[in-house]
């Protein structure tokens, strides 16, 4: 069995479900082409068991033959024990099929959510890309499942066909013709079917990302006491996937009623008309029975053609929301597609920024050496975080990110992988995931245990560590909640330490932490940082003081001051207004 999940799940195609879905099946033909042939001859096992019997009763019963009777009976039990192992090794493949498509599914959306970052979630609905990776990707496999069972079925039908044809002409005509215009019948059931499922899976993900939502904000909602609206929401939208739940189900309901009236109208009209040729003599006693034989097995190739008929048309529309995740590019890529553009239109920015900066962005007028601890402040607390975020590579201002660069050379000509090793920006909410505490601060595992308890000292972390049982293996609760709002931030600031990279770009890292931490951080900070590039957006003077050099940008977000925290103090009225409310709020 193949091991799961992939390696690489490959690069998809997205020109349409049915494309994705054959692109999915190529990717594990082999298995499947080994589900099909043992779907095809547990099938056809079983079609061949009523004309075995049928010349167990004509050459051995009737014709008092013996030695026929016992060379058919050993045929029989032979057709059976090939039925019972072709069974088992059906099923087998059938499941490997099912969680190969599965994972495959589950691998891109995961894969695509790491790569894309918020540019996923402002494109598609938290709710469904939840929805997308617990219930698409599971549907996905269902058409794989079932694809052995209905190429059986299929081939199990064409030697029933030829079987009739050969004992009887009418019953073999009736069969070849009726068998399709039932699937056909069954197939009108199909197109409302899918345009209600798609109307429930829209809906099911409305409400999942609606209670994440709700769960998430609870605090907030008490404090303002909007639970009760909120629930009240949430009361509606369940009542909505409800309703569409109700419209599903009754189509279903006719689907399944038609899965078992249809192919029982006519496997009685087969019957009937066995009975009659009999009694009129066109057919032997034993073809008689091998009628009854096939009128029973009759019913399982045609459920699982309509069975495959359902599957199917959930797979497309699963599909359908699979590559609606996977046709969202992330912003980097779509910005550096916007600066070619601009570029050719001769519009873009042409300013060369020196070699020796280890950053420089052309929007503001900021401007990094390398090694330089450099404080960003401004009026507008927005316009700071919007340039951090910028000069991390992150933004979907085409105009504005053409002109960041690093050494010299426009931050997305880099490569991605490039930049996010070289760079990296610390939101001032910081995320914690679930997990241990040694996998928070070192997701990379490179550092030692000794240098992780480093980092933690250098952010005054030590208490942190102190207050767990299990030191660095105790396990972090979902988004940190376990943890104080200034715990979170050094814990983040300690990771961000820990990353190494040349530049490291911090917003609002002491925000929710005391004065007197703060001071012990703010110095960690820079000793740790000595020699590499730091900039840290904030408005603490217990920072402030520690920086190099402190830029303001004005409310435009241009460089509108420049010096030391203390004679930014002394000369620039703004600043001070700006820092003496910070330090006083």
């Amino acid at each position: 069995m193949r091991a799961l999940p992939y390696a690489d799940p490959g690069t998809p195609v997205l020109r349409s479900p049915w494309a994705f879905l054959r692109w999915v099946g190529r990717g594990q033909w082999v298995s499947l082409l080994w589900g099909i042939a043992f779907g095809v001859l547990w099938m056809v096992s079983q079609a061949l068991i009523p004309a075995t019997i049928s010349r167990a009763i004509d050459d051995g019963i009737v014709a008092g033959d013996a030695a026929a009777l016992t060379r058919w009976c050993i045929v029989l039990t032979g057709l059976a024990l090939v039925t019972a192992g072709a069974g088992t090794l059906r099923h087998r493949m059938a499941v490997l099929n099912w969680m190969q498509a599965a994972f495959r599914g589950v691998q891109l959306v995961g894969w695509k959510a790491a790569d894309t970052g918020p540019a996923l979630t402002r494109t598609v609905p938290a709710g469904d890309v939840v929805a997308t990776v617990a219930s698409d990707a599971m549907r996905l496999g269902g058409l794989f499942d079932i694809t052995a069972r209905f190429s059986g079925a299929v081939i199990s039908y064409a030697v029933f066909c030829l079987k009739k044809k050969n004992s009887s002409r009418p019953l073999g005509l009736i069969v070849l013709i009726g068998v399709p215009i039932l699937v056909a019948l069954l197939g009108l059931l199909v197109r409302p079917l899918q345009r209600r499922q798609a109307a429930q899976r829209e809906a099911s993900g409305a409400l999942i990302g609606l209670g994440a939502d709700t769960v998430a904000g609870l605090r907030v909602l008490r404090g303002i006491g909007g639970e009760s609206t909120y629930l009240q929401r949430y009361a509606v939208q369940s009542a909505a996937v409800r309703d569409s739940g109700f419209r599903v189900a009754g189509i279903q309901a006719a689907l399944d009623s038609a899965q078992i009236l249809l192919p029982g109208v006519f496997v009685l009209i087969v019957t009937w008309l066995g009975a009659r040729f009999a009694i009129e003599g066109q057919i032997t006693p034993g073809q008689l029975v091998a009628f009854y034989g096939y009128s029973a097995f009759l019913v399982l190739p045609l459920r699982t053609a309509t069975e495959f008929v359902d599957r199917a048309t959930r797979s497309v529309i699963a599909a359908r929301k699979i590559i609606r995740v996977l046709e969202v590019e992330r912003d980097d890529t779509v910005v550096a597609a916007q600066i070619r553009e601009i570029a050719h239109a001769g519009d873009g920015p042409a300013t060369p920024a020196p070699a020796q900066l280890a950053l420089s962005d052309e929007v503001s007028g900021l401007q990094v050496g390398d090694g330089e601890f450099v404080a960003i402040v401004c009026a507008d607390p927005e316009v700071a975080t919007c340039l951090a975020d910028r000069l991390g590579g992150f933004g979907v201002d085409a105009a504005a990110l053409a002109g960041v660069r690093r050494h010299g050379i426009p931050l997305v000509t880099l490569p991605t992988a490039q930049v996010r090793s070289e760079i990296l920006v610390s939101e001032s909410d910081p995320r914690l995931f679930t997990g241990s505490l040694r996998e928070q601060l070192d997701p990379w595992e490179r550092h030692t245990d000794e240098q992780i308890l480093a980092a933690l000292a250098t952010v005054s972390g030590a208490d942190i560590l102190e207050a767990l049982p299990e030191g660095l293996d105790s396990e972090v609760q979902e988004r940190g909640r376990s943890f104080s709002g200034g715990q979170r931030q050094r814990l983040a600031l300690a990771r961000a330490l820990l990353a190494e990279t040349p530049v490291l770009v911090l917003v609002e890292p002491t925000s929710a932490v005391d004065a007197h931490t703060e001071a012990r951080v703010a110095a960690g900070v820079r000793g740790h940082r000595t020699g590499r590039t730091t900039v840290v957006v904030t408005v603490s003077p217990l920072v402030l003081d520690h920086a190099d050099r402190v830029v303001r940008l004005d409310v435009a977000g241009r460089v509108a001051a420049s010096g030391t925290h203390r004679d930014l103090l002394h000369a620039d009225p703004a600043y001070r207004s700006i820092v003496i409310r910070g330090e006083a709020d």
